[in-house]
């Protein structure tokens, strides 16, 4: 048997980012070329300027990364289409989320809901609306379908596929949980913590982090040990990841988050950071919370004031404390693995940008 090629001193992420992006767009290409109808031309288009308006590709890259983990050889293709995959996937999930919560915008851009509903601009302004919604509902469906395309057209062997197959459909699930518990919890301000850091665990710690790493160390014919290391990493980036996120979508700059800092709040979402506030804010300072949040009239004085106690009542510092909390925890077990140190450099890389971010 052919000893597996060894992984390069570096491992260049912003190659693996073009590489996964190249394949989407010439899968797409492919999709436009092959259009049975002339309106489906505008609904890819739609999907492609999506995919193109930015992102982090964050799971390609993990997915990559647990690749050269589980010391992946020659067949990068495989890996790199089950990279584009998980972002195809990924595009369905915020276009349905944007659905969901209303957003008008995402990365800097309408949303596809509201790049939809320009198609129908001639409409009155409900039957616009109506049309961008069920459009984007299937445009969701349709990159979620194409995802499932992308990845089997990879030229995976039989054993590849067997060993991708339950972690894919585990991670399906998991998101979807997720979703459901954030849409049962969203509009009830409570100090819940547990509940609300369960949200954090299934529609991004392990979606986000856990589940890419894993699809690419099973398809290197990654050992349970190595699956086991990728957790011991994911899970608390993903958290931290995610507190970033709480923290940015109340505090960030809509400029460069690309979405306005007042969605989370008319949401209502019941975030750890909102669950801590609860927990430690003073009646007067709890009826500035429950009076405010889930509004979707909110306006910006009514939002600086429950971001005054957000702050007063240490909930933001808090949240600040757990990201740090969790990146070390990130990176101690980094140490402790046998990954290759481009491997673990680029891991360490990755924790950095996901928890010190601006957008």
């Amino acid at each position: 048997m052919t000893a597996p090629a060894p992984v390069a001193d570096t491992l260049d992420l912003a190659a693996v980012r073009t590489a996964v992006d190249r394949t989407l767009e010439n899968f797409l290409a492919d999709k436009l070329k092959t259009a049975e109808a002339d309106e489906m031309v505008d609904v890819i288009g739609v999907l492609d300027r999506f995919l193109r308006a930015g992102g982090k590709r964050l799971r390609p890259l993990l997915c990559v990364c647990g690749w050269h983990a589980a010391r992946g050889g020659p067949g990068l293709e495989v890996v790199l289409r089950a990279a584009a995959a998980l972002e195809l996937f990924h595009a369905f999930a915020l276009i349905h989320d944007d659905v969901m919560d209303g957003s008008d915008t995402r990365r800097g851009h309408p949303s596809a809901h509201r790049a939809l509903q320009a198609v129908r601009d001639g409409s009155d302004a409900k039957a616009a609306e109506w049309f961008g919604i069920s459009s984007a509902i299937l445009l969701g469906d349709l990159a979620l379908i194409w995802s499932d395309e992308l990845l089997t057209g990879a030229p995976m062997t039989a054993g590849q596929h067997l060993a991708v197959r339950p972690v894919l459909d585990v991670m399906r699930s998991e998101v979807m949980q997720g979703q459901y518990l954030d849409l049962l919890a969203t509009g009830t301000v409570t100090g819940d913590l547990q509940q609300a850091m369960a949200v954090v665990r299934y529609k991004t710690a392990k979606y986000t982090v856990e589940r890419p790493l894993h699809v690419g160390a099973v398809l290197a014919g990654g050992s349970p040990a190595d699956l086991a290391v990728c957790s011991a990493y994911a899970l608390p980036i993903g958290e931290a990841f995610q507190l970033r996120d709480d923290l940015l979508g109340v505090f960030g700059d809509p400029r460069e988050t690309g979405k306005s800092d007042l969605d989370d709040l008319r949401e209502g979402k019941r975030t750890p950071l909102v669950a801590m506030a609860v927990q430690r804010a003073d009646e007067r300072q709890l009826a500035v919370l429950r009076g405010g949040l889930g509004r979707p009239d909110l306006d910006e004085e009514d939002a600086a004031a429950i971001r005054g106690v957000l702050e007063a009542t240490g909930a933001r510092q808090r949240a600040e404390e757990m990201i740090t909390q969790r990146y070390t925890a990130a990176l101690q077990a980094l140490e402790q693995s046998e990954f290759p140190p481009a491997v673990t450099a680029a891991l360490k890389d990755i924790a950095r940008a996901a928890t010190v971010r601006s957008s």
